[in-house]
């Protein structure tokens, strides 16, 4: 064990002996100039310092002749004349003549004074080096920088074509499925994924082949760029990580050249994951847009075509993928082969967005009274980023106000904040409060008399983002399919503040424009797009048209101008029927509604029980 310790000590003390004298250039360069300077240092030293007052040479010699000067120290051309007064001066004599000649030109007598001649030989010899070299030395600098910012920018050039993707190596990634809740079928096939990588003769052995590539689809917030990041924290191999708009440069074939370098990188790792984060930069269909055929980004595509499904096998590197339009994506790319699996995420119903409270709740501190349950139902349509930001937003308003615990109303708050925005508190007249405070109970109202509406949460005549006001009535739970009379009901409730306005003001005001368009949207659809009208089960929308190349587009809807009149007028039909009934409603009851707008004036913003106290 000792000589065992005994060579480790001197292999590390003849490291330190190598790295002390591994002396590169530029070290060498630094190191001469550090002795340069020291050399100058030291010339200024052996050079004496006069701090006397310099005197002509006719009055030394004068003072010299009067013999009223003890000595004089000869440094070169100076002569530092000490006086029998013990004052000092300094005085110059010509560079061509000696002291001797001086003395002998103006008839003095060099034995009258004590003359001490001072040995500046080694500082000559420094001053001399040092004027010779340094000037050397410092162009030698100069151009040894200016060829070296000449070969980076080279070395930049040539970098171009090189892959920018960030390797995760395992241990690399902290995010794992743990960490990823409400896409429990988008985890299942991810895992197998993992399982693929880590495992791969157990399916090799049943004859099933590993799956190319992956392709997530969804809106954005729903976790894709999450869920690659647990595959990362997963797989246990690398993971090449890249934008899809990170391909593209302002130089013709760098995408093509990037996307080589990158498989390259993850063959040479394999088996490896490559991910690709908004493909759809570089992932459109082929001659869809204004330009050739060998634009940049189809170069691109076509290079990753063939790198995933080309000739040479490509079998131990998977591909996931990442975009929000999967409408946009060409063919040859979603194709088996390529993208075997596609797999599409969506908002997350109840309990995936309790299971996603669970994850983000971690770290911060609540109030027992909390009802999780509660918020959940109170978030329908809330993506996994939506609950993450609510849950930040709520933490800062309870730090905001010292409190220790977030609670309920902080919640509730954050819920609104990040669908609609903050609040602004505006300064309104009586006029416009009460204009608004009309217009907002009559939504409240006709969504309370309609049979299929889901009750109201809140209502609030305090402005948020470009609103006045805001009724909330959010979905009691997850509903994938609409009917025709709660799409009815809908837009009666959508037009319950122009009627009340109408009802209570005869007048019509600007507050009313968003209800408006919401409202044309659905009853536009529910003619064109489900069939919901007199006009029977015909889809009148515009048509999508493919090729045999694959390539798709939008057609125009070919309508006849009768028909079209006729969607016009069916369309106008639904919307006066909705206006039509939410007047009526609210006629009916015209003592509730009053009673609920001058609560608003007064309180400016009433719960859901509240309200209901207020309709009992």
């Amino acid at each position: 064990m000792e000589k065992v310790n005994k060579s480790s000590q001197d292999k590390k003390r003849q490291k330190k002996i190598e790295l002390r004298f591994n002396l590169s250039p530029k070290n060498l360069l630094v190191w001469f100039l550090i002795i340069m300077l020291g050399l100058s240092f030291l010339s200024s030293l052996l050079r004496p310092g006069i701090a006397a007052e310099e005197i002509d040479l006719s009055r030394a010699l004068t003072d010299v002749r009067e013999d009223k000067v003890k000595e004089i120290s000869v440094d070169g051309d100076r002569l530092l004349l000490t006086y029998k007064d013990e004052s000092r001066f300094i005085t110059r004599k010509e560079a061509n003549e000696s002291l001797m000649q001086t003395f002998s030109a103006a008839d003095i007598d060099p034995t009258s004074v004590n003359i001490n001649i001072i040995d500046q030989s080694f500082a000559q010899v420094i001053s001399g080096i040092l004027g010779t070299l340094l000037p050397l030395l410092l162009m030698g600098a100069f151009f040894l920088f200016i060829f070296r910012q000449a070969k980076g920018a080279q070395d930049n050039i040539f970098s171009f074509g090189q892959s920018k993707a960030k390797l995760f190596n395992k241990g690399k990634q902290a995010i794992t499925f743990a960490d990823v809740a409400g896409v429990d079928e988008a985890k299942e096939e991810l895992q197998e994924v993992v399982d693929f990588l880590k495992h791969p003769q157990k399916y090799r052995l049943l004859g099933a082949r590993t799956p190319k590539g992956v392709l997530l689809v969804g809106p954005s917030g729903v976790g894709k760029t999450l869920l690659a990041k647990a595959v990362a924290g997963e797989a246990g191999v690398p993971f090449f990580s890249m934008a899809g708009s990170e391909f593209m440069e302002m130089l013709v074939g760098v995408g093509a050249s990037r996307v080589r370098d990158l498989f390259n990188n993850a063959k040479k790792a394999a088996p490896a994951i490559i991910f690709i984060d908004e493909i759809d930069a570089i992932g459109r269909q082929r001659g869809s847009g204004l330009y050739g055929g060998h634009d940049e980004r189809e170069q691109t595509l076509n290079q990753i075509l063939v790198e995933m499904d080309g000739f040479t096998p490509n079998d131990n590197v998977m591909v996931i993928a990442a975009t929000n339009r999967g409408d946009l994506l060409d063919p040859a790319l979603l194709r088996p082969g390529r993208f075997d699996r596609r797999v599409t995420l969506d908002v997350p119903d109840i309990e995936g967005r309790k299971a996603i409270l669970a994850i983000h709740a971690r770290g911060k501190k609540f109030v027992k009274e909390v009802n999780w349950d509660k918020i959940s139902k109170r978030t329908v349509g809330f993506s996994g980023a939506d609950l993450e930001n609510m849950l930040n937003e709520a933490a800062i308003l309870a730090a905001r106000t010292s409190k220790k615990e977030i609670d309920t109303n902080d919640l509730e708050e954050a819920a609104i904040k990040v669908k609609l925005g903050p609040e602004k508190r505006r300064l309104q007249s009586e006029e416009d409060k009460k204009m608004t405070a009309y217009h907002e109970a009559g939504h409240a109202l006709v969504s309370f008399f309609s049979k299929n509406a889901d009750p109201v949460h809140r209502i609030s005549i305090v402005a948020r983002g470009i609103s006045l006001g805001h009724t909330l009535i959010p979905p009691v739970r997850d509903r994938f399919q609409e009917t025709k009379t709660r799409l009815l009901e809908q837009i009666s409730v959508m037009f319950g503040g122009r009627a009340a306005e109408e009802l209570i003001f005869s007048e019509m005001t600007t507050g009313a424009a968003n209800d408006i368009s919401q409202a044309t949207k659905i009853a536009r659809a529910m003619v064109v797009d489900f069939g919901m009208s007199d006009l029977g089960a015909v889809y009148l929308g515009p048509q999508r048209e493919t090729s045999e190349t694959g390539r798709s587009w939008y057609e125009p809807a070919q309508l006849s101008p009768e028909m079209q009149a006729k969607v016009d007028g069916q369309v106008n039909k639904i919307i006066e029927t909705a206006y039509k009934n939410a007047k009526e409603v609210l006629r009916k009851n015209r003592a509730k509604l009053d009673k609920v707008a001058g609560k608003l004036v007064e309180r400016e913003t009433l719960d859901g029980e509240e309200f209901e106290e207020l309709m009992k």
